[in-house]
């Protein structure tokens, strides 16, 4: 039993979707949970974080939020081949662009118009099973580090194997550096509390509510932690499933 339920949690091969249909409703799925996608330019250690702002699978083009930071504009302007990197529920959503961009201005601000991906890889990684909190039970968490003058600290939304998604009040976005390194990030799990060095891989301030969404990878974490870890998303994952059963 226990061997067919590790088959099962196994990470998945990534497939590739070639037809403007799939194409079109994965970027969709991106766009509508408002995911942060990470964009990285060939032979450059430049991350910029955008969203999908439009998928038009009729006319076969996309539309990308304005980069953060804006220094990515000037290679995509360039013509500069990149590649994109979204995450949805444990699933990587990743293409990447050799075509022309336009740069306007829409109702949500400054984006950028381009061709929709003619192939995009489908990685659906079930041992990245990401556990939510109930909105009762978050947890404390800290961020510090050399690149930081003061520790930051917030509360934890979810958390997988290899990483989380944590809330800061207030807007930390100057703070924080996409790609960085922070050598202690520090969360008071229900059994006791776990350190390790994290990488910023999303980060996003919603203005209307004050809050600063962050989200991390665990990076060269200890063994130790690793199954303190595995431990709280299992429990996540019971009480969830307990609930369902209750609700139904």
């Amino acid at each position: 039993m226990s061997n067919a339920s590790n088959v099962e949690d196994a990470p998945q091969p990534p497939k590739v979707l070639a037809t403007p249909l799939e194409v079109a409703g994965n970027l969709r799925m991106l766009q509508e949970a408002h995911d942060p996608l990470i964009i990285t330019f060939h032979e450059r250690t430049l991350r910029c974080q955008s969203f999908l702002v439009e998928v038009d699978r009729d006319n076969l083009r996309i539309v990308l939020d304005e980069m953060i930071p804006r220094e990515g504009e000037k290679y995509l302007e360039a013509g500069e081949p990149f590649k994109v990197e979204g995450f949805h529920d444990g699933v990587r959503v990743a293409w990447e662009s050799q075509g022309a961009w336009t740069i306007t201005q829409k109702e949500c601000g400054r984006c950028y118009v381009g061709a929709l991906p003619g192939q995009v890889v489908y990685h659906q990684r079930r041992n990245a099973f990401r556990a939510a909190l109930k909105l009762s039970q978050l947890v404390d968490v800290e961020i510090a580090g050399s690149r930081l003058k003061n520790t930051l600290v917030g509360k934890l939304l979810d958390i997988s194997a290899h990483g989380c998604k944590l809330r800061f009040e207030g807007d930390i976005s100057e703070r924080l550096q996409l790609g960085q390194i922070y050598e202690r990030f520090a969360a008071a799990l229900p059994f006791g509390a776990m350190t390790t060095p994290v990488e910023l891989r999303h980060l996003h301030f919603e203005e209307r509510i004050d809050t600063t969404f962050v989200g991390v990878r665990f990076h060269n974490i200890p063994g130790l932690v690793q199954r303190q870890i595995e431990r709280f998303v299992h429990q996540l994952q019971r009480d969830a499933q307990r609930f369902d059963r209750d609700d139904f």
